[in-house]
């Protein structure tokens, strides 16, 4: 590290989506930083690199739309803030309709290539098996989903609670060479035009109502990968795995991932598809698609088997296929105060999944924040949390204490992990247009909008009260 900053450096163990953006804050804040990864000492379940803020579960950062959804805002309100994660997302993204979609191995290189370059950042590959030692000083955990089963422990030792966990699951690969376009087709959604898109970037799959069926009866009767250790872990509901939806109803899939509104076949355009499975281009070179919503566990033998019921997939070949992993994540509300702080220990933040968020976008703002309110702490300064009008606020709000506790069973933990959506902002008032009288979906939007116009300039002066 060749730097002649006086400060002493800030500790991040995790070099994933979290803690590459909290570096990349800190160091252009003129301080040194460390980052701890123990990729490639030591692997995953889910990570297949040893690059910095690999993606291992989609290559979507979801809706680029800041004016009606809610990611969307936290995009832009990243971009203000010189996000390193949406920098290097924006260089790299893929059509997409109306998401942000990226490849990953470009994404992974950009971002490790911009903290190696760094003159004021160094990284360590090596495990850390505790939590780290007093003489660190201010120390950012950032180890994700996935972190060493040992650090864990100690984490729940000293907070005395046991961290909960989740299923979260991977959706397979295929090879663009052997999807049948004599079947499938390109369309967004609605013909959506997106980021880099053309209103045409997704394959799909039409399924008729008895495909759909025998589909689902798959589904439930395939073999399944059992982890008896981690028996009553619940899942996330924003990442079940496909075979889990179908177990809910036959129509859930069908009013999920495989709905078929905003969709026409091109190769038979008088008849409406019962059921719909949609393929995301998931690398530069369009070589590779994801199967969008097909996280699963079921095990790899079935996997194919089953896949290849779907139209257009019969010959499929999978570059890669799903896969199961245990997410664990703080009782945040309980243990972190409002920078992000261990109560116990206020030198040691945390940030990214393990706080409680869900998504790559929402764990790189929440890395982003514990960026800058250590290198705040670090000059001897204290920044306030940005406003909860703001979808950074927001979200940090419902994690440091903005969920709700059963008035029947008050000691009875109740948080969950959220993506960002517009349920966690405050309500606002939408402006009146006279003659005009909003109804339905015309009111939502506008709501929508209002909450976006709010966010955006409300960050904007968090922003400047900084400089």
């Amino acid at each position: 590290m060749s730097s002649s900053s006086s400060y002493s450096p800030v500790h991040i163990i995790g070099g994933g989506l979290a803690g590459s953006e909290a570096a990349w804050q800190i160091a252009n804040a003129g301080i040194p930083v460390i980052i701890h990864e123990m990729r490639p000492v030591r692997g995953t379940d889910a990570h297949k690199t040893q690059g910095l803020a690999e993606l291992v579960c989609s290559n979507s950062f979801r809706s680029d739309d800041a004016e009606t959804n809610a990611v969307g805002v936290l995009h832009a309100e990243m971009r203000l803030a010189n996000s390193l994660i949406m920098a290097c997302a924006d260089a790299n993204q893929v059509p997409a309709g109306g998401a942000l979609a990226v490849d990953r191995d470009g994404f992974s290189d950009a971002v490790t290539a911009k903290l190696e370059a760094h003159p004021l950042i160094t990284i360590q590959r090596e495990v850390i098996e505790g939590l780290p030692p007093e003489d660190w000083g201010n120390t950012i955990i950032a180890t994700g989903p996935l972190t060493a089963a040992e650090l864990a422990e100690a984490i729940a030792k000293e907070t005395e609670a046991d961290s909960l966990a989740f299923f979260d699951a991977i959706a397979p690969i295929i090879h663009f060479d052997s999807i049948n376009m004599d079947v499938c087709w390109f369309q967004s959604r609605y013909d959506k035009v997106g980021p880099g898109g053309t209103g045409k970037d997704y394959i799909n799959c039409p399924m008729d109502k008895e495909q759909y069926e025998a589909f689902i009866q798959a589904l439930i009767d395939g073999e399944k990968t059992e982890f008896k250790e981690w028996e009553g872990t619940p899942y996330f509901d924003g990442c079940l795995p496909i075979e889990v939806m179908a177990e809910r109803g036959p129509e859930t899939l069908r009013h999920g991932p495989m709905k078929p509104m905003g969709l026409t076949n091109a190769h038979n355009p008088d008849v409406k598809a019962y059921a719909v499975v949609q393929l995301r281009q998931d690398n530069a070179l369009g070589t590779l698609y994801n199967m969008v919503g097909f996280q699963t566990k079921l095990k790899y033998g079935v996997q194919t088997q089953i896949f290849r019921m779907i139209p257009g997939l019969e010959n499929a070949e999978f570059a890669r296929l799903g896969g199961l992993h245990r997410n664990t994540y703080l009782n945040s509300p309980i243990l972190l105060d409002t920078n992000l702080r261990l109560k116990s220990r206020p030198q040691i933040r945390f940030a990214g999944q393990i706080t409680g968020c869900e998504g790559y976008v929402e764990s790189s703002a929440m890395g982003l924040l514990a960026g800058r309110f250590a290198a705040a702490q670090q000059r001897g300064e204290t920044l306030a949390p940005p406003p909860v009008t703001s979808a950074f606020g927001a979200l940090l709000n419902h994690i440091t204490g903005g969920h709700l506790v059963s008035d029947d069973e008050p000691g009875k933990r109740s948080f969950q992990p959220m993506n960002v959506n517009f349920g966690l902002f405050p309500e606002v008032t939408v402006p009146k247009q006279e003659g005009v009288r909003l109804r339905g979906k015309e009111k939502t939007q506008a709501k929508k909008r209002a909450l976006s116009a709010r966010a955006l300039s409300d960050f904007k002066t968090w922003l400047q009260e900084q400089q």
